[in-house]
């Protein structure tokens, strides 16, 4: 890498932010059980701590996205603990992640429910979850429902879109003025037959009507196999409408994946749609970078890092592309030129420069290796392996 090279890493590296997800630190499974780790948080707390470490070592994790049932069992008042742990860890709440799928009365759905006392409770949640936030200075309130049916007949499909957007507009309308409503996406699990949100197509027309605050969130997970994201994340840009991602990579379907392990050229390629729309209009987009992973067998704390720092290592390569040629090149219909570009931005190790920005921070050059000579793993496995070894080793 030459100098200019360098400087423009250095320049990505000052903006680049990822927020982390609570749940990436307690024991997770599949749907035939939970895989138990004996260092695994079971705690809110113990999150905080993890995340605050992941933090510490990496500089770019500054807030930790909360699930509203998991990380607030009192509800509201919860809040108010919530703010000792950030100070505490040096880590700030960031994205509330509201639960509209894991209570029993959700069976047939939340806010596509046909009971209205059940669309009527999604609701207070949903708003609850909302309070949460403005309370903890939390933008972003991610809005996933598993809303759908598994056999044909069994469901009135314009009816539940109607009752979204009914559901999704009350939402947006307890929005204070800087806070927004992320609508995500899934094709399908658990609902097999159809998904009331299945794409991002149907999320950009509920976050319309639900109001000017409310956007997409992408899920790198939640699409067909071979999808080309990266056209959904330069249409969504050009209509103003992407809000945010949950990054991680898959092999077949929502694999949960550590992010890069199975694709990482299609992460690069989303960083750099990302980049040149800033470039060519000379906007900042205003985008959530989240991670949302589930970490059954890798180690939590150190699987996290390996994504926080595979990320930074992604978006600081797009940055390499040159956008002048890139344009010239496609106005001109140079093929060979422009895929050229993409790909030696790719190839380029970006690592020394990575070492070195990290070195002016006052940050470890390798991350994990800091974390692994930390002693933290080690008093922590200590600490949680007996409640952890308690744990109930399936799904309620």
């Amino acid at each position: 890498m030459d100098s200019s090279e360098t400087s423009r890493v250095f320049e990505a590296l000052e903006t680049f932010r990822i927020e982390i997800p609570s749940w990436g630190f307690a024991n997770t499974g599949t749907r035939f059980g939970k895989f138990l780790q004996p260092a695994a948080a079971t705690t809110t707390e113990e999150k905080f701590s993890d995340a605050g470490e992941v933090h510490r070592v990496t500089g770019i994790c500054p807030t930790i996205a909360l699930h509203v049932l998991w990380d607030f069992p009192d509800g509201v008042a919860s809040a108010k603990t919530i703010v000792k742990f950030a100070a505490q860890y040096g880590i700030q709440a960031g994205s509330i992640n509201p639960n509209l799928f894991q209570d029993q009365i959700y069976k047939y759905g939340s806010f596509g429910n046909p009971d209205a006392s059940i669309r009527s409770r999604a609701l207070q949640h949903t708003n609850d979850s909302i309070k949460i936030a403005k309370s903890l200075l939390s933008r972003d309130i991610s809005m996933w429902l598993a809303d759908g049916s598994n056999y044909p007949g069994t469901a009135n499909i314009r009816q539940r879109k109607a009752w979204f957007e009914e559901g999704l507009r009350a939402a947006h309308s307890h929005l204070s003025s800087e806070q927004r409503l992320l609508v995500e996406y899934k094709p399908f699990e658990p609902a097999f037959y159809h998904t009331d949100i299945a794409d991002w197509g149907m999320a950009t027309l509920l976050a319309r009507y639900a109001g000017p605050q409310a956007k997409v969130l992408v899920d790198t997970g939640h699409h067909y196999q071979s999808q080309n994201i990266e056209q959904i994340v330069a249409w969504l840009l050009s209509e103003q409408m992407l809000g945010g991602f949950h990054f991680n990579d898959r092999r077949y379907a929502d694999d949960d994946l550590t992010i890069g392990s199975i694709d990482p050229y299609q992460v690069f390629r989303i960083f750099h749609e990302i980049l040149f729309y800033e470039w060519e209009t000379n906007n900042k987009a205003d985008i959530a970078y989240m991670i949302d992973q589930s970490h059954n067998l890798k180690g939590k704390i150190e699987e996290t890092i390996q994504t926080v720092t595979v990320a930074q290592q992604l978006f600081t390569k797009a940055s390499l592309v040159d956008h002048e040629a890139l344009s010239s090149a496609q106005t001109n219909c140079d093929l060979i030129r422009a895929e050229t570009l993409l790909q030696d931005a790719f190839n380029t190790d970006v690592r020394p420069a990575i070492h070195e920005w990290r070195e002016s921070k006052g940050l470890p050059r390798d991350p994990l290796k800091a974390f692994l000579a930390s002693g933290y793993m080690e008093r922590i496995t200590k600490e949680r392996s007996a409640k952890n070894l308690n744990t109930v080793s399936s799904y309620a």
